[in-house]
């Protein structure tokens, strides 16, 4: 009788360690593929609406203007740690009012620092929020072959066993033990090879925004500097 390949009756026909094995690497594989699927979606809505604020923000007449348009640009992380530094200006310009010229200069210089550590905590926040998940891709990378690995040793070792309560060394008796604990190795590989794939493709995006970020961060912070803080003689 002629016997056709399929992994759905090797994985059935597996040890009880070997089946563990295949769940937990199938446990990871759901997880990665969800994470992988998210962060793809929002890293590049993320870098499109950065982006698109960017250039929104050059063409703005004035910064009040600019923080109007933020509210068309909900997931560009730019947008959010602009905001955050309009808000901590916002804060300087109200404690400036009816003060004098002295103290409205010592309120510009602190008024800078406040600025600078606000975009620079907002930048923080944003790249944390976004780099959230994406370690775990790296976590599966390193883990899942070795997890796999473990599943085919431990199944070879089974198998073993088998031929030698069996005194058979046949390869009718070695080939379906040997075949299952293969499996093992071969789903953790299917399972690592896509999470360092798109570990590297999702870290490559978020250096690409982290740049954009502390470029456009530094931008404001020269037109609050040069603009908007210095304070009349």
């Amino acid at each position: 009788m002629e016997h056709t390949f399929s992994i759905f009756s090797i994985v059935s026909s597996a040890g009880l360690v070997v089946k563990l094995v295949l769940l937990i690497l199938l446990t990871f594989s759901v997880i990665s593929w969800a994470i992988i699927f998210y962060k793809f979606f929002l890293l590049r809505k993320s870098s499109r609406e950065t982006v698109e604020f960017t250039w929104s923000f050059w063409k703005c007449k004035n910064i009040s203007e600019a923080y109007s348009s933020t509210k068309k640009f909900k997931e560009s992380p730019a947008a959010k740690v602009f905001r955050a530094g309009y808000m901590e200006l916002k804060k300087i310009d109200n404690f400036k009012s009816g003060q004098g010229s002295h103290k409205k200069e010592d309120a510009a210089l602190r008024g800078a620092v406040n600025i600078k550590r606000r975009m620079n905590n907002g930048i923080s926040e944003e790249m944390k929020r976004l780099v959230s998940g994406v370690p775990f891709l790296a976590t599966v990378g390193n883990t899942a072959p070795f997890i796999g690995l473990f599943g085919t040793v431990w199944g070879v070792m089974d198998s073993l066993h088998s031929i030698g309560m069996s005194k058979s060394v046949s390869l009718a008796v070695v080939a379906p033990g040997i075949s299952e604990a293969l499996v093992a190795t071969a789903f953790g590989l299917g399972v690592a090879i896509p999470s360092v794939i798109f570990y590297n493709y999702f870290s490559n995006k978020l250096d690409s925004i982290n740049t954009a970020l502390e470029s456009f961060s530094s931008d404001f912070l020269n037109i609050i500097e040069y603009e908007v803080l210095r304070t009349e003689s």
